[in-house]
């Protein structure tokens, strides 16, 4: 829930009278306890690509069809690229048809955190890694077909895939 003291709404005027609010991130304590991963901008890039650091901290998207992913069916766990938490499952992975690995459920609810961009019932909503704060992409509410009638269409940048069975190494 969110406390007056955190709310802090920024609005873009469009134009007739129409606005887009965005609401910055929820408090920290709002987020799953855990331990927290902060680095600088500078560290960042001294462990990830530069793709992986234009996704990944400045909340950029991949182009459909390009990630090393987007076509993936190997068997495993897909952590996040810059701190190796567990995110989702490829059990959950299926072909949506948009270009981008798309999961119906994280692997484990509490390691992705959801953030709404806009009040309007368009507006996307973005997928971060609870640890680090990752961008990873957006869920939508749009794959009836799927268990939970979610799409979490996630950059094949931000992840990487641990192949079950292997033992999982985490970026320190």
């Amino acid at each position: 829930m969110r406390n007056a003291a955190f709310i802090t709404a920024i609005v873009v005027f469009l134009g007739a009278g129409l606005a887009w609010i965005w609401w910055p991130d929820e408090p920290d304590e709002e987020r799953p306890m855990g331990e927290r991963i902060v680095k600088s901008d500078a560290e960042w890039r001294q462990v990830l690509t530069d793709k992986q650091f234009q996704v990944t901290r400045q909340a950029g998207t991949e182009r459909a069809w390009t990630g090393e992913y987007a076509k993936c069916h190997q068997d495993g766990v897909y952590t996040c690229v810059c701190c190796g938490q567990p995110l989702f499952d490829s059990k959950t992975k299926f072909e949506s048809g948009t270009g981008w690995p798309s999961f119906y459920e994280p692997a484990v609810d509490k390691n992705v955190v959801k953030k709404k961009e806009g009040i309007l019932p368009w507006a996307p909503t973005e997928v971060l890694c609870s640890r680090c704060d990752a961008h990873l992409g957006h869920v939508f509410n749009d794959a009836p077909s799927q268990p939970t009638g979610l799409r979490y269409c996630i950059n094949s940048a931000a992840l990487k895939l641990v192949e079950r069975g292997s033992e999982t190494s985490e970026k320190e």
